[in-house]
């Protein structure tokens, strides 16, 4: 019997490689864009015509190629960036695979003309369906200019399911602004059918932020910066206010290369999620600098996927670097109070503080951040005559610890001199200085208790009420399960659980912000949002939890209330670390100023 096993011709082999690596023409553009940058080219020129299927040229002003490197570029696994293995521990450069140009030239008619420095004149190679058809040499400028004309012109299949030219310019401008974003400091055009679409200056990152996506994108731009042994990350995030129903400009750029993470864009939202609503989604820039040893790109030909050798650290830090650039900027709502001068001596003292690095110290977690400044002088906001100061108590959770050298005084002293209404409904109405603020009781209570629970978590321990009669509850075998598995977070929440035989468990006691809610329903909601949002870190389980607790126990807060209760949930809410929102991002409060009044009363 004759072998069968044959070795397919090299025009061939690299048809089917081009299926992988040139899949439209935003797959050429990038690819020979990214090779242009690689080429340390200053100013590069991309021109097409109809969406990149008839022509796209990439011109730049790079080192450009010899004769020889000019013939050889098309070969299959050829490339100037690697030597050998070792070198795919230290990449730098966007290309390395040497796959590119091969592909592209199995399935179009390629024309390529570029010259050294040093050179009088240049090479022109022209190449249709990966063979050759010249090669001559011309005079060319120094650098390199690659046609491409009739993309899949030997593939018709492929060509066939192009969609129309307004899809594939909006593809080929994704490549073509990701690459510009990632080196602010080149020079770009993009013309289309001999219209200009982009001329882009040489300038740093915020400004091609600007010059790309519009004048109004700049004042919504938050600087973040963020410096470990580890990893550098800068660029900018968006304010929560400019938030969007579909996803925005969202970009990670590991060392200057474009990539797509889920994992971290959840760590970035995270960070916004007392901010905006969780079907909204921020924006932001960010470039992560790292040493290349400790990331592998070498996962698919389109290279925008990566693996981390220790992801948990990039998440951590990448959300660490977004909630401080967010506090440091107090892009939260203020009210019209003036902190006590020793409240902003604290807070610059904590904003200057160094942070100790992620990689190496155990000690160091994503919660442990600089927050906001404390809110105790929050009082001031009330100040509508001279009002005592009232004193905390320091074991109510979410009050504010009182200085040594604070006289006590009878709160309904201080509270009697400070009016409060209740409107129909959950809404409570205070006058401040400037007007009147309205305060949803119900999601107070919710922001309330998820920072008292998160603190419960964060301690592993919290206060429980016992049960005058014991509840014994039987669960199915995924609920029993998780609920094992949650036991220290239940037990940091303040549930005394006794696990009994088969799927059993005793309910000895509740946590005391819990009052008379049923176990069953608490217990049954806590499980059911673990099931619905189960995250893979231990801040997304307590966070979940927070939630769950913070829902329940808004749902069933009172719905009348007298002044004390009312000055104390004020109280309550004040000593939060993000009084504004709640933990989904809906608004606890809105403030009206006199002059909003006056506009209304037309005078």
């Amino acid at each position: 019997m004759s072998d069968i096993i044959r070795l397919l011709p090299d025009h061939v082999a690299n048809q089917i490689a081009a299926g992988e690596v040139v899949q439209r023409p935003a797959s050429v553009v990038k690819e020979l864009l990214e090779n242009s940058v690689d080429a340390g080219a200053r100013q590069i020129i991309l021109v097409l015509k109809d969406a990149g299927r008839t022509l796209i040229q990439v011109t730049d002003d790079g080192q450009g190629m010899g004769p020889g490197d000019a013939r050889s570029c098309f070969e299959r696994h050829a490339t100037s960036k690697i030597r050998q293995a070792d070198d795919l521990q230290h990449i730098r450069t966007k290309g390395f695979r040497g796959e590119a140009l091969a592909s592209i030239a199995a399935i179009a008619q390629v024309e390529l003309k570029t010259r050294l420095a040093g050179d009088e004149l240049g090479t022109r190679v022209l190449i249709e369906g990966s063979r050759v058809q010249a090669q001559e040499t011309v005079a060319c400028p120094v650098g390199t200019s690659l046609l491409v004309r009739s993309l899949f012109y030997n593939v018709p299949a492929r060509r066939q399911f192009l969609k129309g030219d307004p899809v594939e310019l909006k593809h080929v401008m994704e490549e073509f602004q990701r690459v510009a974003l990632a080196h602010p400091a080149i020079g770009f055009r993009l013309l289309h059918n001999e219209q200009e679409v982009f001329h882009l200056e040489p300038g740093n990152e915020r400004q091609r932020i600007v010059h790309i996506f519009g004048r109004k994108q700049d004042e919504r731009l938050v600087p973040v910066e963020e410096s470990t042994e580890f990893l550098h990350v800068e660029g900018f995030i968006t304010k929560p206010e400019f938030a969007k129903r579909s996803r925005g400009e969202q970009y990670f750029f590991v060392n200057r290369r474009y990539i797509r993470s889920p994992y971290l864009e959840h760590a970035v939202r995270r960070a916004y999620e007392e901010l905006i609503q969780r079907d909204n989604y921020p924006g932001w820039f960010l470039f992560l600098e790292l040493d290349p040893a400790w990331i592998d790109i070498n996962i698919h030909p389109t290279k925008t996927e990566i693996k981390f050798r220790d992801e948990r650290a990039v998440y951590a830090i990448i959300h660490a670097a977004v909630r401080r650039a967010l506090g440091r900027h107090n892009l939260t709502p203020s009210l019209d109070f003036e902190p006590e001068p020793a409240l902003l001596q604290g807070a610059v003292a904590t904003r200057a503080a160094p942070v100790e690095p992620p990689i190496g110290s155990g000690r160091w977690r994503p919660q442990d951040l600089p927050s906001r400044p404390s809110s105790a002088g929050w009082q001031q906001l009330f100040d509508l005559g001279e009002n005592p100061v009232v004193q905390h108590d320091e074991k109510l959770p979410g009050r504010a610890p009182v200085a040594p050298e604070m006289p006590a005084r009878d709160p309904r002293e201080w509270n009697n001199n400070r009016p409060v209404f209740q409107l129909p409904g959950h809404y409570i109405l205070a006058q401040v200085k400037s007007g009147f603020v309205v305060v949803d009781s119900q999601r107070a209570m919710e922001r309330i208790t998820y920072e008292h629970a998160m603190r419960s978590l964060e301690k592993g321990s919290g206060a429980s009420q016992a049960q005058l009669f014991p509840v014994t509850m039987e669960f199915n075998g995924p609920d029993h399960a998780l609920l094992l598995a949650l036991l220290p977070e239940l037990h940091a929440l303040g549930f005394r659980l006794e696990p009994l035989s088969g799927r059993s468990v005793a309910v000895n006691g509740m946590p005391a912000e819990c009052g008379a809610d049923d176990p069953a329903d608490l217990l049954g909601q806590l499980l059911e949002q673990v099931h619905n949002e189960r995250g893979s870190l231990k801040a997304e389980r307590h966070a979940t939890l927070a939630r769950g607790m913070a829902r329940s126990t808004a749902a069933h807060a009172a719905k009348t209330m007298d002044a004390a209760a009312m000055h104390d949930l004020i109280d309550r809410l004040f000593a939060c670390e993000m009084p504004y929102f709640t933990p989904g991002g809906k608004p606890v409060l809105i403030t009206y100023g006199l002059n909003e009044l006056n506009e209304r009363f037309e005078r």
